[in-house]
């Protein structure tokens, strides 16, 4: 009698979520190949902190870029902030991208309401321009035109009213409103309250995610804007930070003693790698304390809508 050997079946996967899982060596190889990608983004930012802290000796040394120092010097910071450009910079900076992301979630929160009332009998044509504006941008010179008109050349508004609505911000907003329950509104409306009072005190404690999303993409783009300041200001003094880090890093410009307003220079590529730390690190405190919104904030405006 001959008896048939059936193999061992190997053992069965874990299975999460009804996903099988891959074996250990895939693991450990897929966590060596995420672990050399976080080491190729994260080594820039290593070298640009260490190398703005870096003794003046090490950095001549080696050549403008240091990823270990040997000590900590703050001398660059220390020249950044004695009141000069920089010191300028960063608090014009501050002041448009406050000011400019409260005036843009206003005006862009209130335009989306509107266009979201299935009573608002110029909501269609005004949706139609909203649209066509985002689809066909004006250009440079019209722009600039325009700007030049409302007089606004060699003014700190000239960075703010120009990109004040973003109107793929207006379509998310709006496609939110529209996707609030009807009820809440109406009910609203039975106890006597007028659109505006239903918007401020119903719809926009109900849209706490979708507004910090916008709002972080506003602030984002007011930070970082420099080509606006590059057309409109001619005067220095209202340079944003953005502009000087294009100005005295990216084009290698020297500053100097008048620039900084300090008669100690730590090294040129100190000051520069300084000016980059200074003009990432607000985002970078900003953005963990909105990112838990971002994804039902950008997914509930856009997919539902």
């Amino acid at each position: 009698m001959t008896q048939t050997i059936v193999p061992r079946s190997s053992a069965p996967r874990k299975i999460v979520q009804g996903v099988p899982m891959p074996s250990w060596p895939m693991r450990v190889f897929k966590g060596l190949v995420l672990l050399v990608f976080c080491a190729v983004v994260i080594l820039p930012f290593v070298g640009v902190i260490s190398t703005s802290v870096a003794p003046n000796k090490q950095i001549n040394e080696s050549g403008g870029l240091v990823l270990f120092p040997d000590s900590v010097n703050f001398g660059a910071y220390e020249s950044l902030f004695a009141g000069g450009v920089v010191t300028q910079a960063l608090f014009i900076s501050i002041f448009v991208t406050v000011v400019g992301t409260l005036l843009s979630l206003t005006v862009s929160c209130l335009l989306a309401y509107a266009l979201s009332r299935p009573g608002f009998a110029a909501g269609r044509p005004i949706l139609l321009v909203v649209l066509f504006s985002m689809l066909f941008s004006p250009g440079i010179i019209p722009t600039y035109l325009v700007v030049k008109g409302a007089g606004l050349l060699d003014s700190i508004w000239a960075l703010i009213v120009p990109t004040m609505v973003s109107a793929f911000n207006v379509i998310v907003l709006r496609a939110f409103f529209m996707n609030l329950p009807n009820e809440i509104t109406e009910s609203a409306r039975i106890d006597g309250a007028g659109e505006l009072k239903t918007f401020v005190h119903i719809v926009l404690p109900l849209s706490k995610a979708v507004l910090s999303v916008i709002g972080l993409f506003y602030a984002v783009a007011y930070w970082n804007a420099f080509f606006s300041a590059l057309l409109y200001l001619n005067d220095s003094k209202l340079w944003p930070l953005q502009l000087v880090l294009r100005t005295y890093v990216i084009n290698d410009t020297q500053l100097g003693t008048a620039e900084l307003g300090t008669e100690l220079l730590p090294p040129q590529a100190s000051i520069q790698m300084a000016i980059l730390v200074v003009s990432i690190v607000p985002i970078l405190i900003i953005y963990p304390f909105l990112q838990r919104h971002f994804a039902k904030g950008v997914l509930t405006g856009a997919v539902k809508g």
